[in-house]
């Protein structure tokens, strides 16, 4: 099973851009559901609220997926032979403000907005956008 590391979260003011990581830190070499067969997305969670679908993508890149809040400003994006999935952020405001999750779907049936989809999660990353 993948085991997924969130990385580049910071502090930003209000219009600056992140661009967040996400590894699947396995050696894969012996496993039969590596990173390139998963459908992957980007939750996060805003203090005080309930996490919230952000981005998806699939295994082979051909489809993306975004929440009405982040389309236009947001990217998903990924690097198969790197394990890798990325999030750059762009025109951030604080509402943008929130842990950040990535999430693995080894169903690949359709990019889905449910969390419940999605079978293997980090530990998330903290971007905080300031006034």
């Amino acid at each position: 099973q993948a085991q997924l590391v969130e990385s580049g979260g910071g502090m930003v003011q209000a219009g600056g851009s992140l661009r967040l990581s996400c590894v699947d830190s396995r050696d894969t070499s012996e496993a039969d559901d590596t990173f390139s067969i998963y459908d992957m997305g980007w939750f996060r969670q805003a203090p005080g609220k309930e996490r919230e679908f952000v981005a998806a993508i699939s295994w082979s890149s051909a489809s993306t997926y975004y929440a009405d809040s982040v389309r236009g400003r947001f990217t998903i994006s990924r690097d198969n032979p790197k394990n890798t999935v990325y999030l750059q952020m762009d025109n951030l405001n604080p509402e943008d403000t929130g842990l950040y999750f990535c999430a693995a779907d080894r169903t690949k049936w359709g990019l889905s907005h449910a969390e419940t989809d999605y079978d293997y999660w980090g530990q998330g990353t903290q971007v905080t956008v300031l006034t």
